[in-house]
């Protein structure tokens, strides 16, 4: 196949035949009447040779690599609450070079000229005291932080990082939509853009002369790095995240790995002598950048929003003090009101002494008699958006409002006029978008990013590009039901690959990466260890009675069953009434809503979920094959409720114990061996111990070789006892076997060394007495294990074993509360139903 000069396609193949744009709205690809336009005629016949089947199965594996990556964009309404997977379309936006030269050098001025705003109004103010601006612009706007007036930035750099939102006039010409100044997101989107395409497109790719994007992170980077206050030789650069509930924290924890920052949250930082440190288990570690996704108010509850639980108090203060530079600086979010849009071309005359290259769509602020009236007289041609407050707040198109709606409006504004600007309604461009197994066109906006670098600003050779979710559709965010795609800057000549890496032959720049510990994390990952062991216990008790359960069909449960329900009545793992031989359908119910009901606190998707939200806090630090498993882990357990068969429960059950083998594995072959893991594997082994010594205690109180089958199935021990002797089972062959012995993984002797291995591990606090108290404990317990591996099961030495087994869980619970009070008071997570 191949394309004329004018870029139509001859013998067009399935794909392109009957695409067409949107009447009177420009399309990316073709023309007016349906002609490709020469920059997507070579990537439109490699298209063509797919064919639509072989594009469809790209666009599935596409989405599976999204699923596997955990790519989220968390919608809080949305059905799949904070899990929807990101939306992501196969066919890229191509951007030829010459209209990239004209777009990076308007990107460019731009931000120099937002960033010498910022400069003026949080400094001398000249552009007020002149007339440039108005003042209401400034002093009525919340997002104008008089707390940092005066307050210098290192190097005058106020943005850090700018995005832009721009999209296409009808006539074809780029036009600005917004601004983002104060912490712009999907950099991080955009690389997973990126890197997904690439990899379902590989040839295309290829062929196709794409610029890299690395080279824009590295300058960043490099960037933030030589803000560092001075003496900083090897600066230490945080990120600051509001938390795994925020709709962009998979971008934050992504991009803090990509760039080797370490991600924390306002609680892992504090302020001592207006420096800023991050608390780790080493000690204070001091701060010297901080990269924030933070909205700037939340950021200090002393100086700014005291309602604040994401900030560090004093921060302000630290930035005042020049100890801690903040990218980008706080307050920086003033500019992104809309109604600053209608003064920047008269202000890029007065700063630069320049013509705006890219312009703003038309704005009127109403905060001028002329503009209001202009407003007023054609709002029902006009986009109404509020000056001030929240940008992400829907605008009001006036040709969807109702007679009495515009009303009201055009009341409110006259009212008010200094709070809302109108613009015009623009018709966004379209791109062609796989929908259904066929291209159709989409309206697209492209928001592009500019880093500070020592002399201007480097511009991502890229962005996120968003697509609407319906044909026609104005709104183009993710929130909307949106989704995005990659955008491909093409080259006229072949790119070379890049990489954050030093190359070979260089030599490699010493530079502090993210190997600190927070407490919070070793708090996260301590709880990851028992939760994920509290769920696998859990399932293994239930594959026991479920496995029994589908072997009886009597009405009433067989002593054997009954023995083992009264052992988890025992450990309050079932309710009392369960005590004691019981119908057999009444049980049934039981076990199904410990399985498949969320509510059930200790069932099954109840403690899936309570992984999966813990595991979220620390996802910087799993690997991709991790994450991936924990993301499979999750899909399993979605079975919808009911009463199933019990067949199906027993199935599910044995799924989940298999992904958490996988995710056991993953944790002992690939984690290294420093604090981080020694705190999950502590937590897994701390809960394993727990719950060994719970049910052995309960086996007393039963039938004893109905109750010791099932502990031994429970501890997957079954094989070694049988191999070990060829007799029937007695108490004191089993607690050989689960109690004494130290080859056993699942046996108590065996926890207990790994618990004393991994205290002696721990890093040492600032008092020696304090610390020494953990190995000690844990030796308190090995004593009292040697003591029943000296008493008889003899009839006379039951009660003292009870005994024994009792004080051992409680000094296990004693022993965790030991590590959260060491090393983790200062966290302020709450874990609801922490049973131990």
């Amino acid at each position: 196949m191949s394309s004329s000069p004018s870029g139509t396609l001859e013998n067009a193949g399935s794909l392109f035949a009957s695409y067409r744009g949107l009447e009177r709205l420009h399309d990316e690809s073709v023309t007016h009447d349906g002609a490709l336009r020469p920059d997507w005629a070579p990537f439109a016949t490699l298209l063509e040779e797919l064919g639509p089947d072989e594009l469809q199965a790209r666009s599935e594996n596409a989405r599976r690599i999204v699923r596997e990556h955990g790519i989220t964009y968390n919608v809080y309404s949305d059905p799949e609450g904070a899990d929807r997977p990101w939306e992501l379309d196969i066919v890229p936006l191509l951007l030829p070079p010459h209209e990239w030269q004209t777009i990076e050098l308007g990107l460019t001025q731009r931000a120099t000229l937002l960033n010498l705003i910022l400069k003026d109004l949080y400094g001398p103010q000249e552009l007020l005291r002149t007339g440039a601006l108005p003042p209401v612009l400034v002093f009525g706007n919340p997002a104008f932080l008089r707390p940092v007036h005066g307050v210098r930035v290192a190097r005058n750099i106020y943005l850090h990082l700018h995005g832009t939102d721009v999209a296409r006039s009808p006539a074809g010409d780029w036009w600005v939509l917004a601004d983002r100044t104060q912490s712009p997101s999907g950099t991080g989107y955009a690389l997973e853009n990126r890197i997904v395409s690439a990899r379902v497109l590989p040839e295309e790719y290829r062929q196709s002369q794409v610029q890299r994007l690395a080279p824009f992170f590295a300058a960043q980077r490099e960037t933030l790095r030589a803000l560092a206050p001075k003496g900083a030789e090897n600066p230490h650069i945080v990120l600051l995240t509001p938390g795994p509930y925020n709709e962009t924290y998979f971008e934050h924890a992504y991009l803090a790995r990509y760039l080797g920052f370490t991600l924390v949250e306002g609680g892992d930082l504090t302020v001592r002598d207006q420096h800023v440190y991050l608390k780790t288990l080493e000690g204070l570690q001091k701060v010297d950048v901080i990269l924030r996704r933070v909205d700037d108010t939340f950021c200090d509850p002393l100086e700014l929003r005291e309602d604040s639980f994401l900030g560090v108090a004093g921060l302000v203060q630290a930035a005042r003090a020049g100890s801690v530079t903040i990218a980008n600086a706080l307050g920086s979010t003033l500019l992104e009101s809309p109604a600053f849009l209608a003064f920047l071309p008269t202000l890029c005359q007065r700063l630069l002494g320049e013509e705006l290259l890219i312009p703003s769509v038309a704005t009127w602020w109403c905060g001028q008699a002329a503009e209001q009236r202009y407003v007023l007289d054609h709002l029902s041609d006009m986009v109404v958006k509020p000056a001030f407050g929240p940008v992400a707040q829907l605008p009001f198109f006036g040709r969807n409002l109702t007679k009495a709606a515009r009303e009201k409006l055009a009341a409110d504004i006259r009212a008010r006029p200094f709070a809302y600007v109108g613009q015009e309604q623009v018709g966004f461009s379209t791109v062609p978008t796989w929908v259904d197994g066929k291209l159709e066109p989409r309206g697209v906006a492209v928001r592009f990013y500019a880093a500070a670098t020592g002399d201007g600003y480097s511009i991502m050779p890229g962005g996120l590009t968003r697509i609407s979710g319906q044909s026609g559709n104005p709104v183009l965010t993710m929130q909307s039901g949106g989704s995005s795609k990659d955008l491909w800057v093409l080259s006229d000549r072949p790119v070379a690959p890049v990489t954050l890496l030093t190359p070979s032959g260089q030599p490699a720049t010493h530079t502090r990466i993210s190997t600190e510990l927070p407490s919070r994390v070793a708090d996260s990952l301590f709880w990851l260890g028992r939760y994920s062991e509290r769920l696998e216990s859990t399932l293994r008790l239930l594959r026991c009675l479920l496995a029994q359960l589908s072997d009886e069909g009597s009405a009433e449960v067989p002593g054997e069953l009954s023995a083992l329900a009264e052992m988890l009545v025992l450990t309050e793992r079932l309710p009392k009434k369960f005590a004691g031989r019981i119908p057999f359908r009444k049980l049934e119910a039981e076990l199904l809503q410990l399985v498949y009901n969320p509510a059930r606190i200790g069932g099954v998707r109840e403690l899936v979920l309570r992984l999966r939200q813990i595991a979220s806090t620390v996802r910087d630090r799993l690997s991709i094959d991790t994450w991936r498993i924990l993301t499979q882990l999750q899909l399993d357990s979605k079975t919808r409720a009911g009463r199933l068969p019990l067949a199906n429960a027993l199935n599910v059950c044995n799924t989940l114990i298999l992904d958490l083998a996988a995710f056991s594995g993953m944790e002992m072959e690939n984690m290294t061996r420093a604090h981080g893991w020694r705190f999950l594997d502590f937590g897994r082994r701390l809960e394993r111990a727990y719950n060994l010594a719970d049910l052995l205690r309960a086996s007393l109180f039963v039938d004893e070789k109905s109750a010791l089958t099932s502990v031994l199935e429970f501890a997957d021990s079954t094989m070694t006892y049988r191999r070990r002797y060829f007799a029937e089972l007695n108490l004191g062959s089993v607690l050989e076997v689960l109690a004494a012995d130290r080859t056993n993984p699942r046996s108590l002797s065996f926890q207990l060394d790994r618990l004393q291995d991994h205290a002696l591990g721990f890093p040492e606090l600032q008092s020696a007495n304090l610390s020494a108290t953990v190995p000690q404990q844990v030796a308190a317990l090995s004593t009292k294990l040697l003591q029943i591996q000296s008493n008889q099961p003899a009839d006379r030495a039951r009660e003292l074993l009870k005994e024994l087994l009792s004080e051992i869980a409680s000094d296990l619970s004693s022993l965790s509360d030991q590590i959260t009070k060491l090393y983790f008071c200062h966290t302020l997570s709450v874990r609801i139903g922490a049973r131990l």
